[in-house]
């Protein structure tokens, strides 16, 4: 019988020295992965911090200075970025107000035919926006609304809409009918159900498709590029202008792209226990 027990709990010692390698194998690959990941950022914010020339021949030890970050946010660059701030923003909000109401009748209270209105969301997707750029190129020139922010909200919206309503509609999907129920006996109505009932349990799917949305009108290039001019520049164009084929401007190109990077880093981390409830919402029954 002690030579049972004794067996039994050297088993148990091993089976526990195993989950403990296999946690720890995983810890450290996943710290592995994320310096992966974070070693682009962090080599561009080294490259800021040098010189032209130390820049040009990148070597580990060098001298670090910030003379690549002075005036950096004034002149053209500050306005390149409340440009994208306004463009991004302010398309994010009109998304999320046409997308939760899409989203709502298209999971708790579904329309005739909902399956069609999601494929038509999900077709407007496969369209190159290449293909989209000369007529939306022509129609604002037409309307004399070229180098106009407002036209490039509009755009985003029209691209992000239909990401933002299926994935507000997945979100939708995991909120109890019951809490809708009871709500609608207490005499609610649909405005007051989707502030007060709806949006808080969504409110993590909310804040990770705000961040998504946020991140691709940030980050979009070739409408920007096209529509704009000087006054309605947003941050990744300007940010493409520093790219020239000779001369040294690697040091100084990297510190205004970590200033561009730096809206999306600071809002993702802001927002990362929401982003990855929202986006794991569902995911485990």
């Amino acid at each position: 019988m002690a030579t049972i027990t004794r067996t039994r709990q050297a088993g148990s010692k091993n089976a526990l020295r195993q989950a403990s390698g296999k946690k720890l194998a995983l810890a450290a690959g996943a710290w592995a992965l994320g310096l992966l990941f974070f070693f682009p950022i962090l080599w561009m914010v080294l490259l800021s911090l040098r010189s032209e020339a130390d820049a040009a021949s990148p070597r580990l030890l060098a001298v670090l200075t910030g003379v690549n970050y002075d005036g950096i946010f004034s002149g053209e660059m500050r306005v390149a970025l409340l440009n994208s701030l306004m463009a991004g923003g302010v398309s994010t909000v009109v998304v999320l107000l046409l997308a939760v109401p899409a989203a709502y009748a298209l999971s708790i209270k579904p329309v005739a035919k909902w399956r069609d209105v999601l494929f038509f969301f999900l077709s407007t997707k496969m369209m190159p926006i290449v293909a989209a750029l000369l007529p939306v190129y022509l129609i604002s020139t037409s309307l004399g609304a070229t180098d106009d922010i407002r036209v490039l909200s509009v755009m985003y919206v029209a691209a992000n809409l239909p990401i933002a309503v299926w994935m507000m509609r997945s979100f939708l999907l995991e909120v109890p009918r019951e809490m809708i129920e009871a709500a609608q006996v207490d005499g609610a109505g649909l405005l007051t159900i989707l502030r007060r009932v709806i949006a808080p349990v969504a409110m993590p799917g909310l804040a990770a498709t705000a961040l998504i949305c946020f991140i691709f009108s940030w980050n979009e290039f070739l409408f920007a590029l096209r529509l704009t001019g000087q006054n309605a520049e947003t941050a990744s164009v300007y940010l493409a202008g520093f790219i020239a084929p000779e001369g040294l401007f690697l040091a100084h190109l990297c510190a205004v792209a970590f200033v561009v990077c730096l809206p999306v880093l600071i809002a993702g981390w802001a927002a990362q226990d929401k982003l990855v409830r929202g986006l794991s919402l569902g995911a485990v029954k």
